[in-house]
């Protein structure tokens, strides 16, 4: 068989279109600084300002979005006007900590701007969206604020250049997805899920700061750009192995890697909007962001990208699997988060510094596009079916067409079928990984390992897809043939629309618009046709090197996904509700629906020895230190006691005379003093 030649995305060539040079308004601050300041001026504002009024609080939610959107743009544009691929902004000045440099600075690359745009463009549709599915919410008003200052966050971390700000964003991230997770607060799945997801990332977060104050304290300053070229010079050392370890298992709490991947699931039990941007362009990525800032550093540490790949790895392959069993919608869609954010890591953990990080970064833009777009769509349709559990969706996209391409373009961006955007990101991470492979010790062992689950993990995410799609589109037995001979009860004048299915179609379509508002429409459409035309943002020359892309691979990966979804199809073929996943035996569907029973594991392992723990330290104090303490006052009050009987209780009349004679000689001296 010929050798087929390999592919380098950097040399197509797209075509060049002058941008016009418009003028730069003389305005306070930088795009990167309105980007932040305006959604947490928006979220201030959303909680002190609004009173009781949901308009009020949606104009405020989404102007700040709006503005961000803007500045973000406005960025793009500003850095096609400067021969530098970078720009650094400072923001209140360093602070004073004795010996440690804090300059609390933000630097601006292609890469990290395109990433900002991302973020800014998801979080404006999410508050749109969010204005129409929570209308009758009372608790409305705080969650849009808390949408803008979770989106502030997560600019903050992503514009970030200093230690410190990119804890600030990181922090706030945790606290506001336990709010939004948590939103519904009546409801203790809601509850338990937030308080979950919360102790399960600062759990993790011990690690993560612990690494941030390592890189701090040794290169004697903030500033990320100065700690990689300290680092960078001093070399690999152990003190930076631990540094990097501990932030990869900061990073694996928030993106939910093993051991800590069974959160993320449970967070479907916050609003739809809310896991729409948790899981396409917040919190969940902010630790390929983080990464990604720090990459010579990771590469200069062999064992912390070991323990990423591993992690990311396992986490990538399992949650691909557990994702398929699923019964409800939102929970597939989780699983899929867990497996792509395990893919973005995984590169990481398997580029070289020829190849660089920007894989990962596009690969997250690619599917906060398409994630997005499939988690608002799934909460338009359980508007329409009322609920998300697989039986309740199943056809939905036959009864309400609209539906149609928004579902079927995400799934294959998700799948990573040609020409979405998914397929350019995911081709980039194989090439990545496969450059990885042949640069010998620097790429190793880890690059191998990546490569192989990457390729594994195709197949398994084109069968979930493909499960998705069956359930979504294929009419079940009973449906079939009620729908095309059962008659309309809706009169029509028209005579085109005489025949049943085209009448029922027609409704269907007019139901669905009419249950849904325009913007938060016209919000899933701008997703759909980025989830299309994003891969033009992938391909900008803007980005880092690009590895080649086997074209042998690149094959063979279609046709393994290809199989992989034509064996699905054919094991709903013979099932009555057309789901492929009715043929995985009910326990073991059971226990893949419960995350593999990893909370009996946390319990059994974690919460079952620290409550004994706990209880055993309280009977301590309670039993031996205080014990002294109780010991003491019993003996004062003894000796008390013992003096009470031993002395008479009535004065003597010595005793009355002695008083009587100090009283006499306190008198005289005061008289004669």
């Amino acid at each position: 068989m010929p050798e087929l030649p390999d592919l380098d995305w950097s040399d197509l060539q797209l075509p060049s279109v002058p941008l016009p040079h418009l003028p730069m308004p003389d305005l306070w601050g930088s795009p990167a600084h309105w980007a932040v300041l305006a959604t947490l001026l928006a979220a201030l504002a959303g909680l002190g300002v609004t009173g009781r009024s949901n308009r009020l609080a949606a104009w405020i939610g989404v102007g700040g979005s709006l503005v961000a959107f803007v500045a973000s743009l406005w960025q793009l544009y500003t850095l096609t006007q400067i021969e530098a691929a970078q720009r650094s902004i400072g923001t209140i000045g360093a602070l004073q900590l004795g010996e440690l440099d804090v300059p609390l600075g933000m630097l601006v690359t292609w890469p990290l701007a395109l990433v900002a745009f991302t973020v800014a463009t998801v979080a404006l549709v999410v508050q749109g969206y969010a204005r129409w599915y929570l209308w009758y919410d009372p608790r409305y008003r705080p969650f849009a604020a808390t949408v803008s200052l979770f989106s502030a966050a997560m600019l903050l971390l992503v514009l970030s250049d200093d230690l410190l700000l990119t804890l600030v964003g990181w922090e706030v991230m945790g606290w506001c997805s336990y709010l939004l997770i948590g939103h519904q607060s009546t409801r203790p799945a809601a509850t338990r899920a937030a308080s979950k997801a919360l102790l399960v990332t600062r759990t993790a977060d011990i690690g993560f700061v612990l690494g941030l104050v390592i890189l701090a304290a040794e290169a004697g300053t903030t500033r990320i750009t100065d700690v990689v070229q300290h680092w960078a010079a001093a070399g690999s050392s152990p003190t930076l192995t631990v540094a990097m370890t501990l932030l990869v298992v900061g990073v694996a709490g928030k993106s939910a890697l093993f051991p800590f991947q069974d959160w993320l699931p449970d967070a479907m039990e916050g609003p739809t909007p809310a896991s729409a941007l948790i899981h396409a362009a917040t919190m969940v990525a902010a630790g390929t962001v983080v990464l990604a800032q720090l990459f010579e550093l990771l590469a200069l540490s062999g064992p912390a990208r070991m323990l990423l790949a591993v992690l990311a790895c396992t986490t990538m392959i399992g949650a691909a699997v557990l994702a398929f069993a699923q019964g409800d919608l939102k929970r597939l869609l989780a699983w899929s988060t867990v497996s792509q954010v395990a893919l973005m890591l995984a590169v990481l953990a398997a580029a070289t510094t020829a190849t660089g990080p920007d894989a990962a970064l596009q690969h997250l833009v690619a599917h906060a596009w398409f994630k997005a777009l499939l988690f608002l769509t799934t909460g338009w349709l359980g508007v329409l079916v009322g609920g998300t559990a697989m039986a309740l969706v199943a056809s939905g996209t036959r009864r309400y067409r609209v539906l149609r391409h928004r579902f079927g373009w995400g799934l294959l961006a998700l799948a990573g079928v040609p020409p979405f955007v998914g397929f350019f990101s995911k081709e980039a991470i194989l090439g990545t990984a496969e450059a990885g492979t042949a640069a010998g010790s620097e790429g190793g062992l880890v690059s191998v390992v990546v490569l192989a689950a990457v390729g594994a993990s195709a197949p398994l995410t084109a069968a979930y897809c493909m499960r998705a799609w069956l359930v979504l589109s294929t009419p079940t037995a009973a449906q079939g043939h009620a729908r095309i001979y059962e008659p309309s009860p809706v009169e029509r004048i028209d005579d085109f629309f005489d025949e049943p299915q085209v009448i029922q179609e027609a409704e269907g379509v007019e139901r669905a618009e009419a249950a849904i508002s325009s913007s938060a429409r016209m919000g899933t459409s701008v997703l759909m046709l980025m989830t299309l035309f994003g891969g033009i943002l992938l391909l900008l020359p803007v980005w880092g090197p690009q590895a080649h892309v086997d074209l042998q691979l690149l094959l063979a990966t279609l046709l393994l996904m290809l199989v992989s979804a034509l064996l699905v199809r054919l094991a709903a073929g013979g099932v009555r509700t057309r789901d492929a996943a009715a043929r995985i035996p009910a326990r073991v569907s059971l226990a893949a629906e419960r995350g593999l029973y990893a909370d009996v594991a946390y319990r059994a392992v974690v919460a079952t020895p620290v409550l004994a723990l706990a209880r055993a330290v309280a009977w301590f104090d309670d039993q031996v230190l205080d014990s002294w303490v109780r010991g003491a006052g019993q003996g004062a009050r003894l000796l008390g006691r013992v003096g009470e009987l031993t002395s008479p209780r009535r004065a003597t009349p010595g005793l009355a005379l002695v008083l009587a004679g100090m009283l006499v000689l306190a008198a005289i001296g005061v008289v004669t003093a």
